[in-house]
């Protein structure tokens, strides 16, 4: 199957298809990683926190749901910006609150002061996170897109998975505010690489006649309420929720229950990380020549019928070790889902509509992240909420991923095969 995906967009000329360079993949990787690269490397410095600071651990734990709530706002305040203004000088904005942010959190003299931070610090970070999807967006469409898509979540997919086990080594040798420091040189780093790479990918002239396009034929925001666009942005942030569950249950669930060590516990996530990152390369490769829309059904029956191993081993009781089989393939599945979803609801949605588009995807990627963190923790020490959270996640985002291409679609790939 070589068919591209149907959709609503128009074909990105070839000219602005050849702009996705390296550089600006390799920029458009680090946007979409710093925010969740921040959300997770100082996690193992909590109670280090507690104790400097002088508060209890509920107070600290403000600091990450400040974040995530900026992140989440941010995302649906720079999308809808990116169309209006154009995607640099909210992006530059997005980068500087960032910066400023770091300063703060780093220097921090009081919890309350922290968390305020931490909220800018997510404001600036979602501005990277939603333009640089719709940057992709605005210069690439189908095959092409998906590549590109799949290319950048090996760097943004894999972030969330390692930053613990990395903050996990840092938090005795630097302390939290060196971990934050950490974060601020990248917030530095993102700023530069905006400036020295990132060129405006939807000029004045694209966005005065998609205006006009606007106001002749209606918003183009109804786009976001159609069957296409909404079940692939489903399909997309409840598998990333899968993930999630995975990543905020898996102190428990390695150290406590398996009994791992500390290097251990970061062996096992280095692989299942390592699995994502390959699964991630060969889902762009494969994207060149095969249905978009097929791979991301592969990955997402390889994420469902993952999760509902990892939930009939935890029903008979099997030794805790057993579990670590369907996360790897839960995890590594996830190379064939993020990109992919994201390329076909972005085509689902006209130009003038990507940012806003890209802000929807964020917005939900990371509400749902906040909802199922603490569900997995639920009930003490077992797995059940583990397996309860992700066998439903992984079944919302199958029955999504249906409703975006119908059954008859579904059913018409599976068995033509990869």
């Amino acid at each position: 199957m070589t068919a591209a995906p149907s959709t609503t967009r128009t074909a990105a000329p070839a000219a602005a298809g050849a702009a996705i360079t390296a550089a600006l993949l390799a920029v458009l990787g680090l946007l979409s990683a710093i925010a969740p690269f921040a959300t997770d490397l100082y996690l193992p410095a909590f109670p280090q926190m507690a104790e400097e600071l002088g508060t209890g651990a509920t107070t600290v734990q403000l600091t990450l749901t400040a974040f995530l709530l900026g992140v989440t706002a941010g995302q649906l305040v720079f999308g809808p910006l990116s169309d209006r203004f154009g995607r640099v000088p909210p992006l530059l904005a997005g980068a500087v609150l960032m910066v400023a942010g770091g300063v703060a959190t780093v220097l921090a003299p009081s919890v309350g002061v922290l968390v305020l931070a931490r909220l800018a610090q997510g404001l600036g970070g979602a501005a990277g996170m939603v333009i640089g999807r719709a940057i992709i967006a605005d210069l690439a469409t189908g095959k092409a897109a998906a590549r590109a898509f799949s290319l950048m979540m090996i760097v943004g997919g894999v972030a969330p998975v390692i930053a613990p086990v990395v903050g996990g080594f840092l938090v005795e040798p630097l302390g939290w505010r060196g971990i934050l420091g950490i974060v601020l040189g990248l917030s530095v780093v993102m700023l530069v690489a905006v400036v020295a790479v990132v060129r405006e990918s939807y000029p004045a002239e694209r966005r005065l006649a998609d205006r006009a396009e606007r106001i002749a034929s209606g918003s183009p925001l109804r786009a976001l309420r159609s069957r296409e666009f909404l079940g692939y942005a489903a399909a997309f942030a409840f598998a990333f929720a899968v993930m999630m569950a995975y990543i905020s249950a898996s102190p428990f669930l390695y150290q406590d229950m398996m009994g791992l060590d500390s290097t251990g516990y970061g062996l096992a996530f280095g692989v299942n990380a390592l699995a994502l990152m390959v699964v991630s390369a060969l889902s762009a490769k494969a994207a060149q020549s095969r249905d978009v829309r097929l791979l991301l059904v592969l990955g997402v029956l390889l994420v469902l019928a993952s999760t509902l191993v990892l939930g009939l081993m935890v029903v008979l009781g099997l030794p805790a070790g057993w579990l670590a089989l369907p996360l790897f393939t839960a995890v590594g599945s996830m190379g064939l889902v993020f990109g992919n979803a994201t390329a076909l609801a972005l085509d689902a949605v006209p130009p003038a509509a990507a940012g806003a588009a890209s802000a929807v995807l964020g917005a939900l990627q990371f509400g749902l992240a906040a909802l199922v963190s603490p569900l997995v923790s639920i009930g003490g020490a077992t797995a059940v909420p583990l397996a309860a959270v992700m066998v439903t996640c992984a079944v919302i985002a199958a029955f999504a991923l249906v409703s975006a291409l119908g059954w008859r679609t579904v059913g018409a790939r599976v068995r033509a095969g990869v």
